[in-house]
């Protein structure tokens, strides 16, 4: 089992109104990541991410992609704190 890490994630693009925050959440089930996502008002993502370092870099991955109809252009990944059980949409901020 590998160490937890926990990222903070803002990804741009087109990104908004392509289902992005529910294919994030089914992937991050999948994947077995906590932590949460939503839409920010800027137009980009936001998510914290924690898990197993090479489930969280999956995720990290599968955040360039992002679901189909998604353009990403761009994710900055920062180390985050805080715990978390489960995946959640929040609302925007």
């Amino acid at each position: 089992m590998s160490e937890r890490v926990t990222l903070h994630l803002t990804i741009r693009g087109r990104v908004q109104g392509v289902g992005f925050r529910y294919a994030m959440a089914s992937e991050a089930g999948a994947l077995g990541v906590s932590g949460w996502v939503r839409n920010r008002r800027d137009g980009s993502v936001e998510a914290i991410i924690q898990g197993g370092g090479d489930a969280v870099a999956a995720l990290r991955r599968w955040a360039e992609r992002g679901p189909d109809g998604a353009q990403v252009t761009s994710v900055t990944a920062t180390p985050a704190e805080g715990a978390f059980v489960g995946f959640e949409m929040r609302p925007t901020a």
